[in-house]
């Protein structure tokens, strides 16, 4: 592994770069503080949080004991869930809007048969919100249909009364669909792939500024005296990060006897943007990042995980591996083995929550363990050193667009 510090890590900063999320970010603190009391607890070691000093982001400070070792961790979460907010603010009509434009442009492309070639259960849940929504709009014509049918029984002006109040029941069906939202997911899982396809696959210009700002804070902590700085890239956050970390590199903001660099991308689904025609710009850092000494990339995600590529070697999937490839180390969280059997039973049909289920705790906890990651006294390059990659992760090209930017 790279940038190894054979020293124990007694200060670190963590830097989270969130997926698809208008939440704010208080959210991942709480459950930070919450999963990390109960692994805590599980695992037999001592973990405290604090509120972060005043900064640019949303942060909080860990304090933890393990294995005999004191370690402090200042964690910030990198926000742009405002971004992600206005993305979302399509009116109903915009969303339908989205969702033939977002699956015309999988479906013509070729990249939505190539992704059903890797995992079923991120393409599953890429198709849920179409059918959700074409359901949901079925049922309201359905409504109209009714008031229209019973109108027409009490004459001329009966069926046009009838018609008036089902396009009133039609619209307002919608829009009560929309406001429980928060229990079917299809609008904000339908806005999450339409910003991606929107561009076909290029990152749009008010996120690449974004991007810039968030490596700029990478970028100040190496020049810190912590002994290592970790990048944790969750979900949407994966594609991000791979960017973000390859114009640190280019822009040489590594310095050569700094912090050790580390990258943890979590239930990625990398593959959503990087088979589409223009994401020239993430699969060139794709295979930058790949052949880095720079730093230390693990990828972790889990088959339990029906909203992630699970073991899908982002680069290699993407046709871009180059030839001196050495990251990312694939391999699996084992859901059904590091939960028991009555938490993953408790869980298995919960797919949003484990989606998440990397940043909280294991009841039967194996080689992975979030919290010992950002707040232990091992790096992720030392952690990992000796790790193999999972036998079953798939490592052959499968994209159709291999082109990488200039």
């Amino acid at each position: 592994m790279s940038r190894s510090h054979p020293n124990p890590v007694t200060r670190r900063r963590v830097f989270y770069i969130p997926g698809y999320d208008p939440i704010h970010p208080r959210r991942y603190r709480e459950l930070y503080r919450k999963e990390g009391a109960a692994q805590a607890e599980i695992s037999g070691y001592e973990i405290a949080l604090t509120p972060a000093a005043k900064a640019e982001h949303f942060g909080w400070q860990v304090d933890a004991r393990m294995d005999g070792r004191p370690v402090h961790a200042d964690v910030e979460v990198l926000v742009w869930s405002d971004i992600v907010r206005d993305s979302m603010e399509a009116t109903i009509p915009g969303t339908y809007l989205q969702l033939v434009r977002t699956a015309w442009i999988y479906i013509a492309s070729g990249a939505l048969r190539r992704l059903m070639r890797l995992r079923k259960g991120p393409v599953i849940a890429a198709l849920y919100p179409v059918g959700m929504l074409v359901g949901q709009a079925l049922l309201a014509l359905a409504l109209w249909y009714a008031f229209w049918r019973v109108g027409g029984l009490l004459g001329p002006v009966g069926t046009w009364a009838g018609a008036a109040l089902g396009a009133v029941a039609f619209v307002a069906l919608l829009r009560w669909f929309k406001a429980k939202d928060g229990t079917f997911f299809a609008y904000y899982l339908m806005h999450d792939y339409a910003y991606s396809a929107a561009s076909r696959g290029a990152n749009p210009p008010a996120l690449e500024a974004r991007m810039r700002a968030f490596q700029d804070s990478i970028a100040a902590a190496l020049q810190t005296d912590v002994d290592e700085v970790l990048v944790v890239g969750h979900s949407s956050g994966a594609h991000l990060a791979v960017s973000i970390l390859s114009d640190l590199i280019r822009g040489a903001h590594v310095p050569a006897e700094g912090p050790a660099l580390a990258f943890l991308s979590l239930g990625q689904v990398v593959p959503m943007v990087s088979f589409l025609p223009d994401a020239h710009r993430l699969r060139a850092d794709l295979q930058y990042l790949s052949a880095r000494e720079e730093l230390t990339w693990v990828d972790v995600t889990a088959p339990g995980d029906g909203c992630a590529f699970a073991l899908c070697d982002p680069v290699a999937v993407s046709g871009v591996a180059p030839p001196d490839k050495r990251w990312p180390l694939v391999f699996s969280a084992a859901f059904t083995q590091s939960l028991s059997p009555a938490r993953w039973k408790e869980l298995r049909w919960r797919f949003f929550r484990l989606h998440f289920q990397y940043l909280c705790a294991f009841d039967r906890p194996r080689d992975y363990d979030y919290f010992q990651i950002t707040a232990g006294p091992v790096t992720l390059a030392d952690r990992y050193a000796d790790r193999p990659p999972s036998k079953s992760r798939i490592d052959v090209p499968v994209s159709k667009y291999t082109s990488v930017a200039a």
